[in-house]
C-alpha cells in the first residue's frame, strides 16, 4: 500500500523564542529541517536537531541561517506507531541557555502506516566469548511454536511474545544456559536517561511473571532456553528494545545467583524452573540474591549481553 506523507512542523512551542521561520521537507527515510532568523538572536552554531548539530550554517547580515539533514533513526529522532500512522518526531534545542530565549521547537514527519507494516529487525547478532574455547550465543524472537524466527515483530497489548536463546557448547563441558538480566528499554543501548521497564532482575528472577502471565517454558536441552513475555505497557507504539545477559553456567552448581526463578501465582511463592525442589534458592528474589564464587570455571567468560529489537507493542483497536 502506497503510505501518504504528511509533513507536520510546530512553530508553537513550550517556550517563547525569536521569530524564526522553521520549514520541514520529510522524505522516504529522512528529514530535512531549516531554521532561518531575520533578526539573529541565537547562534546557529549552537542549535541542535535531537543531538545533531547543523550540516550547514549561514551567516548574513539580514539574519542566519541553520539546515539539519538528518536519517530516521539517528540523531535521537523518534519513532511512534499508531493504528494509523508513523510518526518521526525531534525538536530544536540549543546548547547555550539564555532564560530570555529558550530554544525548543518540536518537529515532526508523519505517514500512513500500511496494513501489512511490521518494524524491521536487527540482523542475527553473534557473540564470541572465551572460556575453555569459544561459545556462540543466540537470541531471537520467534514463532509461537518456535518453529522460526518471527516474521513480525508488532505485538498486541497482553499477547504473548516468544523468545528463545541458546548457547553453541563446542568443546565445553555441558553447560546450563541462563537470563541473569533483562529490561525493556526504548533505546538500543542502555543510559542513565533510559527509560527501562524490568523483566528478569535479581540473578534470574523473572519479576515480570508476579504480576503478568510471563513465564519460562520446558527446555528442548539444556543449552536452550524458552521464554513467553506477555507484552507489557511499556511505551506503547515506540520502538521497544529488550536488554539480556546470558549466561552459560554448570547446571550442577545452582546458587542464589546463578538460576532460573518465576513466581507461581496461585501458590504465592517463588519456583526453581528447572527444578522446583530446589526451589529454595529463590527464596531470595523479593530481597538481594547473591551466588558463590565458582573455582575453575571462569564465570566472566561465560557470559554475553544481547539486544533484541526493535519490536512495537500496540494498544488493540
Amino acid at each position: 500500500m502506497t503510505s501518504f506523507l504528511i509533513c507536520v512542523c510546530f512553530n508553537l512551542a513550550l517556550f517563547l523564542v525569536t521569530q524564526a521561520d522553521v520549514t520541514v521537507d520529510c522524505g522516504k527515510n529522512s528529514m530535512s529541517v531549516r531554521w532561518a532568523e531575520t533578526q539573529s538572536q541565537i547562534d546557529p552554531y549552537s542549535l541542535l536537531l535531537g543531538d545533531c548539530s547543523p550540516s550547514q550554517v549561514a551567516i548574513k547580515p539580514d539574519g542566519a541561517e541553520a539546515v539539519f539533514y538528518a536519517e530516521f533513526g539517528a540523531c535521537t529522532i523518534r519513532r511512534l506507531v499508531t493504528v494509523s500512522q508513523i510518526l518521526y518526531e525531534t525538536e530544536i534545542t540549543s546548547t547555550t541557555t539564555s532564560k530570555a530565549l529558550p530554544v525548543y521547537y518540536p518537529v515532526s514527519c508523519a505517514y500512513g502506516r500500511p496494513e501489512d507494516w511490521a518494524p524491521p529487525q536487527y540482523d542475527p547478532l553473534l557473540f564470541h566469548t572465551h572460556g575453555q574455547g569459544d561459545l556462540n550465543f543466540h537470541m531471537a524472537l520467534m514463532m509461537d511454536d518456535f518453529s522460526a524466527v518471527a516474521t513480525s515483530t508488532t505485538f498486541s497489548l497482553g499477547s504473548m511474545i516468544p523468545i528463545a536463546a541458546s548457547v553453541d557448547q563446542q568443546s565445553h563441558q555441558p553447560l546450563l544456559l541462563l537470563l541473569e538480566e533483562c529490561v525493556a528499554s526504548t533505546t538500543p543501548e542502555l543510559g542513565p536517561d533510559s527509560q527501562i521497564y524490568p523483566l528478569i532482575t535479581n540473578k534470574g528472577c523473572l519479576m515480570d511473571s508476579k504480576k503478568t502471565n510471563s513465564k519460562f517454558l520446558p527446555r528442548s536441552q539444556l543449552s536452550e532456553i524458552r521464554l513467553s513475555l506477555q507484552a507489557f505497557k511499556f511505551a506503547i507504539g515506540e520502538d521497544v528494545y529488550i536488554h539480556c545477559e546470558l549466561v552459560a553456567w554448570d547446571p550442577k552448581d545452582l546458587d542464589g545467583g546463578k538460576k532460573a526463578c518465576q513466581y507461581d501465582r496461585a501458590n504465592s511463592r517463588w519456583v526453581l524452573f528447572d527444578d522446583p525442589s530446589q526451589s529454595s534458592l529463590c527464596s531470595c528474589c523479593d530481597t538481594n540474591c547473591q551466588g558463590r564464587k565458582k573455582r575453575g570455571l571462569a564465570a566472566e567468560s561465560l557470559a554475553s549481553t544481547y539486544v533484541l529489537g526493535p519490536l512495537v507493542i500496540v494498544e488493540n483497536s
